[in-house]
């Protein structure tokens, strides 16, 4: 999914084996993942989506200061869904920080290994009905 804020930029759907990267985009103060090659086009995430990044994982800071969340791996997952304005886009590392979308540095990469499991190729299963006997005595 991509964050409310973004509902003015282009978007497309994560791939496996994407390398996204995270960015600003124009005319919006909102952070988000596109591609190196195409740095306009929003790339959204379902959750459950899991991404690596090459570094450990750097926050937006007060000026010019960064600071790291201390992991590499995350889950894509949405919080706060029941605030309409706020940002719901959010990463869930292997360490268990929690950090919005929104609040990531700009510039780090990060390679999708896995999606979600799609609902409409989920396995179903089939009602099985036991009819049971009484036995006599």
């Amino acid at each position: 999914m991509c964050d409310y804020s973004l509902h003015t930029v282009a978007s497309r759907d994560a791939k496996i084996d994407d390398v996204l990267v995270s960015c600003r985009f124009p005319s919006t103060e909102t952070r988000g993942f596109c591609t190196k090659d195409d740095p306009l086009t929003a790339v959204c995430l379902r959750p459950g989506t899991e991404l690596a990044f090459e570094d450990d994982v750097r926050i937006k800071g007060i000026f010019f200061f960064r600071r790291k969340v201390g992991a590499h791996l995350a889950r894509f997952r949405q919080v706060d869904t029941n605030k309409p304005t706020e940002h719901h886009d959010a990463l869930e590392f292997s360490n268990g920080r929690i950090v919005k979308v929104t609040d990531l540095a700009t510039g780090q990469r990060a390679r999708v290994l896995q999606m979600p499991a799609d609902a409409a190729t989920k396995r179903t299963t089939t009602p099985v009905t036991i009819e049971l006997r009484a036995t006599q005595l």
